[in-house]
């Protein structure tokens, strides 16, 4: 087989181990999928795939069930390792727990200097790998890959096929690669979707449209408890936004980029879109609308719960939240306030110890080189603390500036606040509400028909103009109270970013 026709995940794999690494890290819970990736490595390149667990010692993987020499315990396994001469991948599962025992160590540190000079190659996998000082040198990381679609499509069918026969159960849905089904299951490992199409199957007691959404339904379940990301449904998402009509244009124009005409002519989905602009002026609203128009769940990451106090553990959050997002594509994750995420400290990067500095890197790599569809939305009030790198372009996709609504757009939000109010628009002076609520962003005219409703709920009548009008006059919207601040930030807006209007 030739190396480039091989999948990209082998592909990696056949290049190190032809790189004379002698050590290995696999982390990950499909330890069959690293198996059966190891298999095709090892195939394709003559050599032989040896692999061992405590509770079975060392055997051929193609013979499985024949144990190769006494190698039941680590120490007997590196041992007759070393007496081998024939060049292998040897498979080690879980071994990392038994590196506490100095000597262990010092035995896997000669085993590891011996295969240095020779193409044989020691591979660790387990859920999480710690190793001890003296092996870290010796080792390089290898990040596997959640399965692509077509390995989620093979595995679709193979269950679909054994609950038609066990349980009668007629496959409705299109198991395709390309197939809402196979794409519900974005971000899980091959036994992750295997259990979640068997079990929702047999939940719903058919294979049809119900099973993706119990699908779904067990990706919230799962982001709930981890408590990084905060879930909103497609189907709970009624969020309208007035006017953007350059914005709402794009997103026709990027949705193609799932498409799979998209990717028959190779080319990437979109990565995401940036919006800054005044507060309040629906930023948060259109990564709403932007999830519901796609009919895609939308995954707000809460960037406070995202630090820690102990060093380490908040790098661990960001990945894991970001893990998280993966694991619901294809999805909307909507990263709000972006900025207090890279300046911590009032963008003074070392007074943070440069976490900041950390948690933009990873972001940056993860926006450039990342393969799920997750199509970020990013939201920022402060462009000041925003690192220069993340506006320029390229990083993402498009960035929009979303100003002060000007009158036609606030005549559309009060239609919207008035109707979601059970408000009847017509019953009111719309134009005197529009000139009334000139420099009034959405957010602050929402607030007045709110405050409005109460007043008139006190004082038992019908909610009218001059209620509206009074909440107006006594607001002071920002634009005044701090009308340099919001000037500078549209000056900045109309001249660099696309208006979403």
């Amino acid at each position: 087989m030739r190396p480039e026709s091989l999948p990209a995940s082998v592909h990696d794999l056949r290049t190190l181990i032809l790189s004379y690494h002698s050590l290995l890290s696999i982390e990950t819970d499909g330890e069959d999928r690293a198996r059966s990736l190891l298999l095709a490595a090892t195939e394709d390149l003559g050599m032989k795939l040896f692999e061992w667990s405590a509770t079975s010692g060392m055997q051929d993987a193609l013979r499985p069930g024949t144990v190769v020499g006494q190698t039941r315990e680590p120490r007997e396994l590196l041992a007759h390792i070393e007496t081998l001469s024939v060049a292998a991948v040897y498979l080690l599962k879980d071994f990392d727990v038994f590196l506490s025992d100095p000597g262990l160590v010092r035995q896997m540190r000669e085993t590891c200097q011996a295969f240095a000079q020779s193409p044989s190659i020691i591979v660790l996998t387990g859920s999480s790998i710690e190793l001890p000082a003296e092996l870290e040198h010796f080792s390089t990381y290898f990040a596997m890959e959640l399965p692509d679609t077509g390995e989620l499509s093979a595995v679709v069918a193979a269950v679909a096929s054994s609950l038609e026969v066990r349980h009668k159960l007629v496959c409705e849905l299109d198991l395709g690669k390309d197939g809402e089904l196979v794409r519900a299951l974005g971000g899980l490992t091959l036994n992750q979707a295997r259990q979640a199409v068997a079990r929702a199957a047999l939940a719903v007691g058919a294979l049809d449209d119900g099973v993706i959404e119990a699908i779904h339904a067990g990706k919230a379940e799962l982001l709930r408890s981890a408590g990084l990301l905060e879930y909103f449904p497609s189907e709970d998402n009624v969020a309208e936004l007035a006017g953007s009509s350059r914005l709402r244009e794009w997103l026709e124009r990027a949705r193609m980029g799932f498409s799979p005409e998209a990717r028959a002519l190779n080319l990437a989905p979109p990565k995401g879109v940036m919006l800054v602009g005044v507060q309040g002026c629906g930023k948060s609203l259109c990564a709403k609308v932007i999830a519901r128009e796609w009919k895609l769940p939308l995954l707000k990451l809460d960037v406070g719960r995202l630090f820690d106090r102990f060093i380490g553990e908040s790098e661990k959050n960001f990945r894991k939240a970001i893990e998280q997002a993966e694991a619901m594509a294809p999805a909307v994750l909507w990263f709000d306030e972006i900025e207090k995420a890279f300046a911590t400290s009032g963008g003074d990067s070392d007074a943070d110890g440069g976490l900041g500095r950390r948690l933009f890197g990873f972001f940056l790599t993860w926006l450039q080189e990342k393969r799920a569809d997750v199509f970020v939305v990013a939201t920022a009030n402060d462009l000041t603390r925003l690192p220069p790198e993340l506006l320029r372009k390229g990083r993402f996709d498009e960035i929009f500036f979303v100003d002060l609504p000007d009158s036609s757009a606030r005549q559309a939000i009060f239609e919207i606040q008035l109707k979601l109010r059970k408000q009847d628009p017509a019953a009111f002076e719309l134009c005197e509400l529009v000139i009334a609520s000139e420099g009034f962003s959405g957010a602050e005219i929402e607030q007045a028909v709110i405050s409005g409703l109460y007043r008139a709920l006190h004082v038992g009548r019908s909610l009218t103009t001059d209620l509206v009008l009074a909440e107006l006059a006594g607001t002071i919207p920002l634009s005044v109270s701090r009308r340099e601040d919001v000037e500078k930030l549209r000056e900045i807006g109309r001249n660099r970013f696309v208006p979403v209007d």
